[in-house]
């Protein structure tokens, strides 16, 4: 979405009406407002209100002058810059025009105005104005850009660091299995050895899938196989994945399903994996015995598949980060039960290939998440589209 840009302004600055109408009337052009004040009181008034690229001021005003005016003006930091042109109907002599450049001013214009001559100076200070709004613009954009390099920076570090312990361990296992099978060992202990051998590498293998998941999504190399398809059929491949996770946390584990199908058109793989992902989380971040839920409800022309838990919370500062591939909140770290935390960048790029969208909800600090996923519903089997 663009900004739409913010118009310029000009002050004018005369006692006659009828002379600050005829200004306004010369200078007029798209995207330049004109603020016109009748004395030097009213001037400094709006000056405090609004940023102004150019001042006409007209010279001889009763109360507070042109030069008086444009002295104030030059002792105040807030227009200090501002460029000012006197408008005079007088004589020039060396003396005036010497007070007006000391007041500040860039250039005299004699009355009768030359339309011409007038339009010609002020589109230079339009045109100067404009670009410094662009420079300042792409000053604040790469601003943006750089405090989200840093924060990306500081995400990979974070990532790297799970990442390193997350592999040392399982690899630390696998490599003093292979040692103590090398020694004349009791069968059962050497099958006990296997077994938790073989979790390591399962739980490798996760480590590595996810991995590259997210790469293949990130170089649009992931293509959806989508078929017409019941969502219930995709949750209960998605509860079956993730039951083990769920039970060995003690959860209580509550499921809301209407009864009649609701039709996707959908990736039966990936959008299972991507309710187990949010499952498995809600059993990870949640301390034992808490509650996990499953519900799908319909909105319109979407299903709302929402996943809830009891756990540990997302603080209000990292919700709308949480789906950035390096990002994991950092007291997560010690309460999850392993994973490299790109789950969530993960199940957003895949939703989104979907043509879903999905949403994080929390109250905060151990006041548990709710993730709500939207997808589109197919029209059902037989049926015309609208």
């Amino acid at each position: 979405m663009m900004i739409a840009e913010k118009p310029i302004n000009f002050l004018l600055v005369d006692d006659l009406e009828e002379n600050l109408l005829a200004l306004e009337a010369l200078l007029q052009r798209e995207g330049l407002t004109c603020l016109k004040a009748r004395s030097g009181e009213e001037a400094l008034e709006l000056l405090l209100m609004h940023d102004v690229a150019l001042a006409l001021l007209d010279v001889q005003m009763p109360g507070m002058n042109g030069f008086e005016l444009a002295e104030f003006m030059r002792g105040n930091v807030r227009t200090s810059r501002v460029p000012i042109i006197f408008v005079t109907a007088g004589a020039s002599s060396n003396q005036r025009r010497f007070r007006g450049y000391e007041a500040g001013a860039v250039d005299f214009i004699q009355k009768p105005i030359e339309a011409h001559v007038l339009r010609s100076k002020a589109n230079v200070f339009f045109d100067l104005y404009k670009q410094r709004q662009q420079l300042e613009l792409q000053r604040d954009e790469l601003e943006a850009a750089a405090q989200a390099l840093r924060r990306a920076d500081r995400h990979k570090d974070s990532f790297l660091a799970v990442l390193a312990h997350e592999l040392r361990n399982p690899v630390a296992a696998l490599s003093g299995g292979l040692h103590l099978l090398g020694k004349d060992i009791p069968p059962e202990r050497a099958s006990d050895i296997r077994t938790r051998m073989d979790r390591m590498l399962t739980h490798l293998s996760h480590l590595v899938d996810d991995l590259l998941d997210v790469s293949r999504v990130n170089q649009g190399k992931i293509s959806l196989k989508k078929e017409r398809l019941d969502l219930g059929e995709i949750l209960r491949s998605a509860i079956e994945a993730s039951q083990h996770n769920i039970d060995a946390g003690g959860h209580q584990f509550t499921i809301q399903i209407p009864d009649e199908a609701i039709w996707l058109d959908a990736d039966h793989t990936r959008l299972a994996q991507v309710v187990s992902n949010l499952l498995n989380n809600a059993a990870k971040y949640t301390p034992s015995g808490g509650q996990v839920s499953l519900s799908v409800t319909t909105h319109g022309d979407a299903a709302v598949i929402t996943v809830s838990d009891t756990g540990v919370g997302i603080p209000p500062e990292m919700q709308s980060g949480i789906f950035e591939i390096f990002a994991q909140v950092e007291d997560h770290l010690t309460k999850a039960q392993g994973g490299l935390g790109i789950g969530l960048a993960l199940v957003k790029q895949l939703v989104a290939l979907h043509g879903g969208s999905i949403e994080v909800e929390s109250a905060g600090q151990d006041m548990g998440s709710t993730f709500s996923v939207r997808i589109p519903i197919a029209d059902q089997p037989g049926q015309d589209a609208a």
